[in-house]
């Protein structure tokens, strides 16, 4: 019985007890199943199930228009390879109020935590947005991410699988990004990758003119028309002049 089961572990690994059994009873050997099964557990050979996670229950919610700056974000990733071979992911941030490119964080590999860490660095300039839009990845359902939004007092808002029109605004996001940098270069390291994304970011928030902005870039929008203009303008100077002096 030892060998019997030994031999349909090694054969079929994902196999459980009672597709075992089967087996041995189409073999006609005359052991019984409370027989089998106790060998089988003394052997260890119990295969331990894996419990599928519950998904947030995301909710059908029209794409508005927010109308100030913090109050709705957008991240996604994308991918993308060096000419190596090796693969590369990027993180992807934007505020739907003025569609301003808040960061894009490039490497091969983005857990939830250094995806949070991320977050706290434009929080710390930008300050805290009300929500954050997003699709059902494993990053952003992790129990990780979604205890570090409570914990921030943030808002998740989940789109409903396979609807990435209601994503819209960073989907439209990641295709000028796509065409403009990741589908017109090939990248022989990260830190090029880094260094075309910055200059591309600095270009998209302070020189290129939107057509959803009424033809603005997204900084003079948010000049022209944010509430909170003031405060998030001087962080961001202050943000980028500390970034300056760390390069320096």
């Amino acid at each position: 019985m030892i060998d019997k089961l030994t031999n349909l572990a090694d054969r079929h690994p994902t196999y459980g007890f009672w597709k075992m059994y089967d087996m041995i009873r189409l073999d006609e050997l005359p052991w019984n199943h409370k027989r089998v099964h106790r060998i089988y557990v003394d052997m260890g050979l119990n295969i331990r199930r894996k419990k599928k996670r519950r998904l947030p229950i995301p909710v059908k919610e029209p794409l508005t228009w927010p109308i100030d700056a913090n109050i709705m974000w957008s991240i996604d990733f994308m991918q993308d390879s060096l000419v190596c071979g090796t693969k590369f992911r990027t993180f992807n941030v934007i505020d739907d109020f003025n569609r301003e490119a808040l960061n894009i964080t490039t490497d091969t590999s983005l857990s939830a935590k250094r995806i949070t860490r991320e977050l706290d660095k434009i929080i710390d300039w930008r300050g805290k947005p009300e929500r954050i839009r997003m699709d059902n990845g494993p990053e952003f359902t992790s129990h990780t991410f979604v205890d570090w939004a409570k914990k921030r007092g943030i808002e998740l808002l989940y789109i409903q699988p396979g609807k990435p029109t209601q994503n819209s605004f960073i989907e439209r996001f990641n295709r000028s990004y796509r065409q403009e940098i990741l589908g017109a270069f090939l990248f022989d390291s990260l830190s090029q990758v880094r260094a075309l994304t910055e200059e591309w970011i600095n270009v998209y928030n302070q020189q290129r003119p939107h057509d959803s902005l009424n033809g603005l870039t997204p900084e003079r929008f948010l000049l022209k028309y944010g509430k909170n203009t003031e405060s998030v303008t001087i962080n961001r100077e202050l943000n980028f002049l500390s970034n300056f002096d760390k390069q320096a």
